[in-house]
């Protein structure tokens, strides 16, 4: 396990975060894309967090 001491010491290259930042808002794309698709099957126009749950389990990324 890393210490906090250890994570003052990390650098990371430009490239590296806005790829990580890339990669991050297209998850959160598609996840909010399909919690808005669980909302409209439950024939509501507002997500709730249900829905976000819902949509992580068929994804499989909840048990």
């Amino acid at each position: 396990m890393l210490n906090l001491i250890e994570l003052t010491d990390l650098r990371f290259q430009s490239h590296a975060v806005l790829a990580l930042k890339e990669a991050a808002e297209a998850y959160l794309v598609g996840l909010f894309e399909d919690t808005n698709l669980c909302a409209i099957h439950a024939k509501r126009v507002t997500i709730m967090p249900k829905d976000i749950q819902l949509a992580r389990r068929i994804r499989g990324e909840r048990a």
